[in-house]
């Protein structure tokens, strides 16, 4: 069975993260959507809620097969958690040229620390390349249409908060 381990903050979830979820699926039998829990960063939802948000859309907005895809916590090292769940992948979503130098060198380091653990770079479909989850939330705040961008349970989840 093939794994891949996608981490990330998914502060909230978007479109853009969804695209590549689909994409990695086409590759691999399973996949770990691994949100952090990095005490260095503030958070707009707090792990629980983003857990509550990725399972959510993925599961009750899409529709997502449970059985290829576990959504999980974590605030350990990535290469760590592809160890423990026989993950021979990480997934890394690129959006601009700008995430790449970051994506290349974090890339770089995990291969360091286990070279038998790929990463592989995804970009999102075209109309969704611009969606980040900053902006999404800039946007609820300041009142406007977020329904292009993320699920129906994330526009409930984001309009809650503000």
């Amino acid at each position: 069975m093939k794994i891949a381990v996608y981490p990330g903050t998914f502060d909230p979830i978007t479109f853009g993260h969804i695209d590549v979820i689909k994409k990695s699926l086409k590759i691999f039998d399973k996949l770990i959507v691994a949100t952090t829990d990095n005490t260095d960063k503030n958070y707009f939802f707090s792990i629980e809620e983003r857990i509550d948000i990725i399972n959510n859309s993925l599961f009750k907005d899409l529709k997502f097969n449970k059985k290829k895809i576990k959504v999980i916590s974590f605030n350990n090292l990535t290469i760590d958690l592809c160890r423990k769940y026989n993950a021979t992948a990480i997934i890394r979503g690129l959006r601009a040229v700008s995430d790449f130098e970051y994506e290349f060198q974090l890339a770089g380091m995990n291969k360091k620390l286990n070279s038998k653990i790929e990463t592989m770079f995804m970009m999102s479909d075209v109309e969704n390349q611009i969606i980040s989850s900053k902006f999404v939330k800039e946007i609820a705040n300041l009142g406007g249409d977020i329904e292009r961008f993320v699920t129906k349970y994330t526009v409930k989840m984001l309009k809650s908060k503000y």
